[in-house]
This record gives structure tokens, sequence and C-alpha cells, in this order.
């Protein structure tokens, strides 16, 4: 639900929502960063999903007042091709500098060697090679795409797919499980999931903080509360991070516990609205 929508059902003010879902995501965050360690996973596969924060990109120069992180906006995900933990997930820019971050928070929490693909974004190359160097089996999909009908009258329509690529970069990948489908499939969980990713809707977050938030508030609750469709349990008991499966009232013990903690609101240092990388 949008944050409006909240206000409408609740009654309770915007700021109220807004700051409720801040505590939420920083106490997700800080569990997420200290529990994810460890897993053991064999095939991880990694993405990227767009959305835009306060104004798309090319409208950032005349929008009013635009604030700092507004633009296009990425999050990135990680996910356990067998057991569908989320592993790692990064909200920021798509260059470079943020492939590393995400990379490098990926590889710090995984206990073996794994099969990595991910699609044909450049920036994964180096961010790879630095992090994992020749400890992990790495290839690359790349999807091939035509012109979709009705695209030269400037209709919104998604390419249709010809083909895919394979090209291993590290080790030796086994061809069969080169795949981006999982990761895809949970882009589409978060699109189902959380209104602000939702395409062609006035939803679209007004502050970068508050999308890096709700998308940490989403992982938690996918990989803790969710029971899975196919595993019967939620990704965090198949994964082995826990033993049992979680209430939305376990995620909001956390809030207050850390409520309880002094101290607990530090200042705010991101890139390009990124939360830092051990989100």
């Amino acid at each position: 639900m949008s944050i409006r929508a909240v206000v409408r059902t609740t009654g309770a003010s915007k700021n109220t929502i807004a700051k409720l879902l801040v505590d939420a995501g920083k106490a997700c965050a800080a569990y997420h960063d200290e529990h994810v360690r460890n897993v053991q996973a064999r095939r991880v596969q990694v993405d990227e999903i767009w959305s835009f924060t306060y104004a798309k990109q090319r409208n950032v120069a005349d929008a009013k007042a635009a604030p700092d992180g507004a633009g296009d906006t990425w999050t990135w995900t990680a996910i356990d091709a067998d057991t569908k933990l989320v592993l790692s997930y990064f909200v920021g820019g798509r260059d470079g500098e943020c492939a590393s971050w995400f990379i490098d928070d990926l590889k710090a929490r995984l206990a073996t060697r794994v099969q990595l693909t991910s699609d044909g974004h450049k920036a994964y190359l180096e961010a790879v090679e630095s992090a994992f160097g020749a400890d992990v089996d790495y290839a690359q999909l790349v999807k091939l795409y035509g012109t979709p009908p009705g695209a030269e009258k400037g209709r919104y329509s998604p390419g249709e797919c010809t083909g895919t690529r394979k090209t291993t970069v590290e080790g030796k990948p086994e061809a069969a499980h080169v795949s981006t489908s999982y990761v895809e499939r949970q882009n589409l969980t978060m699109r189902m999931h959380m209104r602000r990713f939702t395409r062609l809707t006035n939803a679209f977050p007004k502050k970068v903080e508050n999308h890096a938030y709700a998308v940490t508030l989403h992982f938690m609750y996918y990989n803790f509360v969710r029971l899975h469709a196919k595993l019967r349990m939620s990704p965090a008991m198949a994964a082995g991070v826990t033993d049992q499966l979680w209430e939305i009232a376990d995620i909001v013990a956390l809030v207050e516990a850390a409520d309880a903690k002094p101290n607990k609101r530090g200042p705010y240092k991101r890139h390009l609205g990124a939360i830092e990388a051990s989100v």
C-alpha cells in the first residue's frame, strides 16, 4: 500500500507512518546484516530492478525542489536459487561503484564457493572479479530482444525476448544452471508486494530514504515471514538461518527492541540514496 493509503485506512498521520517505516527499516536492516551470514548456498542469481524517486531522470532538471537522490533508483538483489533466500540487496545507482558495494556484501554473506549468474550488465564484471577473484563459477546470461509492436508510435511495451546467450566469465559454471529466472521472478514479487514499484502510478517514492527502508522491510517479510508456496516454509528456514516461521509480531518486536536502545539515531550517510553495504 502507498503511505497515503495507509493514512486513509488507519487514520494515523502521514508523518507517524513515515517515521514507523524508517524505524522498522533500520531494525530489519540490522537484523539482516547480523544473521544472514555464512549461508551454505550453491547457486546464486543477481539482478537489478528499476524504479524512480520523486521524478523520472529526464524530468529531474525541471522538477521543483527535487531532493537528493531524485531520479532513477535501482534495487540490486541476490537470491539463492535453491532456498529462494534473498542474500543481499542494495538501493542506489546502476554504476560500477554501486555494483562493487553490492557484490562485496554478497561475498561476505557466503560460506562456500558458488555458481553466480547475472545479466549482461558490464558493471558486474569488475565487481565480481574484485570480490571473488577466481573463487567463483561465474557466467552471464544475455537476453536478446526484438522491437516490440507499436514501438515506433511511442507505446509502452516491453521488447520481445528472441533468444539468450550464455557466456562463461570465471571458473566452470554448469550451463544447465546459468539462469536468472528466480531473481527475475523475485523482481515481480517486489512489484506485486510494494506499491511504490508499480509502473505508471502516482505511488512512486518521494524520498529515497523511505524507499530504501521499505525495501528492507519487504525483504525481512519475504525471507522470514512469508510461506514459500513450493518449499512450504520460509526461505530463511530453508537456508538454515532460522528454525521457525516468523510472524509480523516478531518484526514488531525487533522494532520495539531497537527503540529501547540508546543512541539509535545516528547521522545518515548514503551515496545516491543507497542503504549502506550492510543491507
